[in-house]
Parts: structure tokens; sequence; C-alpha cells
């Protein structure tokens, strides 16, 4: 699908008129009520708004863990709203990365055997699997903690680990639901730091959901929600990023 340009040239996601229902009649609910937004590759997006804006609802859609009722999602130019669920599936195994507030790792395993599961689920070698895995442990600090198990390390580790195996199938975007939610202050910037440094250095783009002012500061674009409409998007130096 092609090299990882600049943030700012073609959107890597366009998502135009997406709305999505759920129930029939009397409970039917619009979660999303025709949204229009644009993701520039190499952007780092944080997505605000109060419960229920539908700012989840379109992370799902745009992780290819849900399907719009009507409207069109382009992922590099292609229509995914027309892909069947093994070919979202294919797309998402293959394009994008997960990060999760709960961690969600394998407790009875290290960490590297945590960071591998993705590339074992893909069917890779034994020896590429254990070298890819390594070498994103070592981009997140941790390639020295690889035998360890989740309750061998502290709140941040874990979510090193889970960004590990996030990014170990180099995708190009990384959705980060709340990374942060767990963390205390001091933790939540060394992770949020993590996340703007493999953005500056590595290209990925990452679009995050949080509800903290403070994690938002780093990101370089705050598309804000409201009732099932993107009520605006702001842009903004990143905390941390040198002023040119």
């Amino acid at each position: 699908m092609g090299d990882r340009v600049a943030a700012g040239a073609v959107p890597i996601i366009s998502l135009r008129g997406v709305t999505k229902d759920y129930g029939e009649g009397a409970t039917a609910f619009q979660a999303l009520k025709g949204i229009d937004l644009d993701i520039a590759q190499g952007d780092f997006v944080a997505v605000m708004g109060a419960s229920g804006s539908g700012k989840s609802t379109t992370m799902n859609i745009i992780g290819c863990l849900d399907v719009p009722s009507a409207g069109t999602f382009l992922f590099r130019g292609h229509h995914v709203e027309t892909l069947d669920r093994d070919q979202r599936a294919l797309l998402r195994r293959k394009y994008l990365g997960f990060v999760f507030q709960g961690f969600n790792l394998l407790a009875r395993t290290s960490a590297l055997e945590n960071v591998e599961l993705p590339l074992l689920y893909r069917g890779d070698p034994k020896k590429e699997r254990r070298d890819a895995a390594m070498a994103a442990l070592a981009k997140v600090g941790l390639d020295k903690w690889w035998d360890h198990t989740p309750a061998e390390l502290s709140g941040g580790q874990q979510q090193r680990v889970a960004i590990a195996r996030a990014i170990v199938t180099a995708p190009d975007v990384l959705l980060a639901d709340e990374p942060t939610g767990n963390l205390d202050s001091e933790r939540s910037v060394e992770i949020m730091e993590l996340l703007a440094g493999l953005n500056r250095e590595s290209g990925i783009t990452v679009m995050m959901v949080t509800h903290e002012p403070d994690m938002a500061q780093f990101a370089r674009t705050i598309v804000h929600f409201k009732d099932g409409l993107v009520e605006r998007v702001d842009t903004q130096h990143a905390r941390g990023e040198k002023v040119t």
C-alpha cells in the first residue's frame, strides 16, 4: 500500500458521511450521525469527547472492529466499508496495531512471548518472530526484561510491552484506547513520550482516545467529538517537539 510520508500529505484514513445505528424501532440509537474526518499519514491524533459522544465507535470502525451503517471509509484510498469480515481481519492484521488501557497481556508468558503473538498468528517462522519481538522490545527500552512475566513488571513496563506487541508487525496506524488510563502521572508521561517518539522516528500514524487534556498535548491534531459528530478539529504544536 505504499511507503509512509510526512504528516500533512494525502489522508491515510478518510471518513465521509459515516453513520452508525444500533437497535431498531423504539430502541434505535444513532451513535454516529454523519462523520467527516481525514487523518493524515504520519500524524499524531488525540480523540476527545464525553462518554457517548461517538469517539469510541469511530475508533472501532477505523480499527475494523465494527462497520458503518452508511457512508464511506477509505484506508489508503481503498473502500473498507465494502470489505467482508475476512478482508477486514486481514487489513487489521497487516496494517493496524492496537494498544489498550488494560494492557491485555497473557499473564503466564514472558514479555517476549507476548510481543511475538501477532507474528505467531501470522505464521512467521520462530527465529523471525524472536528477532522481530526483541527488536520491538528494544524500541520500548525493555529488551533486557524479555524473560519477565507481566506480574514481574510495573504498570508502565506492561504498557511498554503492549506497545511493543502493537508495533512488532510494523503497522501503518497505531490505535491507542486510553493508553495511560491505568497509570500514574509519571508513567503516563513516559508512555506518551514513547508514543510521540515512535510517531516521529518511525513515521507511524498514531490515533489515541484520551480523556486527559495533558496527554492530548503530545498530539499534533485534536479531534473533538460531541453528540455523534465531529465538533471541531484543532491543530497544535505538540508537547516536546522542537519549534522550527
